[in-house]
């Protein structure tokens, strides 16, 4: 059995009883009922992903950039040059990045993974030397990747996920870094939804509407050359679930090196039953990838915050995820995951600290009085 076997076969469903007992304790803390929204929803999920409550906090946390570059810029879908992914690289490991800065204020420890930069990196404290290749070819012309490729950088994400949860880390985020990688993700997005490129193809680094709608021409003609574009004949509506197969043909079509290292971290982690935080709109079309391979592992996902990018609000509906924090952000490389890390943690924590009803020696609701006359 391959490493993604045996990973995609560890991937369980919510352990039923831990999540009841969560709904149930929340239930009886101090607090009126459903008054933490979402975070409710949050704590009782990584309950069941752990199998008890409370579950553990989600703290350390580690943060991992898969880096590469695209074969697609070759087509003008950005202004900046590919040579950028290489040089914020080496910002990063200089700890001069945003990303940097956000990881130091939640304690989260930063891995840069070097999953396919176009350029030759020397070894650095911090950096995994984990390159598949020197980029993607350009998928308006063949296959951004073999199968093997995508394969083996499916297999560093997995066990970059299982190092680093073997290090210690109890709450896993995704990172990116990759010119060009927006236009990838609107293919892949478009693919797996059904949704037509315009719908999904955002301004990625602030693009002007004349280079907008070339990038969106872009990923019409990469997924016409591929026979994934969706038209009313198609019968790539979006409805029916994507299969295993279909997902690895996607993924090596029109996919990147650092999507399809994302999807293995992220089955990775949920193999482990270790959260992970998903960052914007990278992370959530390797999530569509990693969710089609094994449906259970939306489990173990957290959905961030909501990015610019239209093709991610595109993407978390279509998963079922609930992003965290909404602050029109769309800088990738794990800034959108690491300030939602705080809100999970929280959610987590108060099935560990609050006390209940009983014990706090507070009354609860009575249960002869209207709710309406009730106030906070």
């Amino acid at each position: 059995m391959s490493l993604i076997e045996e990973t995609i076969a560890a991937v369980r469903p919510l352990d039923e009883a831990a999540v009841r007992e969560a709904r149930e304790h929340q239930a009886r803390l101090t607090k009126p009922p459903g008054s933490l929204g979402v975070l409710e929803e949050v704590s009782v999920r990584l309950a069941g992903l752990a199998g008890r409550c409370p579950p553990p906090l989600p703290e350390p946390a580690a943060v991992a950039i898969f880096a590469a570059d695209h074969g697609v810029h070759a087509q003008g879908v950005t202004p900046w040059p590919q040579e950028v992914t290489a040089q914020m690289v080496a910002n990063f490991l200089a700890g001069g990045a945003v990303v940097n800065a956000f990881a130091g204020q939640v304690g989260a420890t930063v891995t840069v993974v070097d999953v396919g930069v176009a350029a030759e990196l020397g070894p650095a404290p911090g950096l995994l030397a984990r390159k598949v290749a020197p980029g993607t070819a350009d998928m308006t012309e063949g296959p951004a990747m073999t199968p093997g490729q995508a394969r083996q950088a499916m297999e560093t994400g997995i066990e970059v996920a299982r190092d680093l949860a073997g290090d210690g880390a109890r709450c896993l985020l995704t990172g990116d870094m990759g010119i060009a990688n927006t236009t990838a993700s609107a293919a892949l997005i478009a693919a797996f939804t059904g949704l037509p490129p315009e719908r999904v193809t955002g301004r990625g680094t602030g693009i002007d509407d004349r280079t907008h709608a070339h990038k969106v021409e872009v990923v019409r003609a990469a997924l016409a050359r591929h026979g994934l574009l969706p038209t009313p004949d198609s019968g790539r509506s979006g409805t029916a679930p994507v299969t295993r197969p279909e997902a690895e043909r996607i993924l090596a079509a029109v996919g990147g090196l650092e999507h399809a290292a994302l999807a293995g971290f992220i089955l990775g982690a949920a193999a482990l039953r270790v959260p992970v935080v998903l960052d914007g709109v990278i992370a959530g079309a390797a999530a569509l990838v990693a969710a089609a391979m094994a449906p259970d592992v939306l489990g173990a996902c957290v959905a961030g915050h909501r990015s610019a990018e239209p093709g991610h609000s595109a993407t978390v509906g279509h998963l079922g995820l609930r992003p965290l924090v909404d602050l029109e952000l769309r800088l990738g490389e794990g800034t959108g995951a690491l300030l939602a890390l705080p809100l999970v943690q929280g959610a987590v924590r108060v099935l560990h600290e609050v006390a209940t009803f009983d014990s706090a020696g507070v009354s609860g609701k009575d249960p002869g009085r209207s709710h309406d006359t009730i106030t906070e």
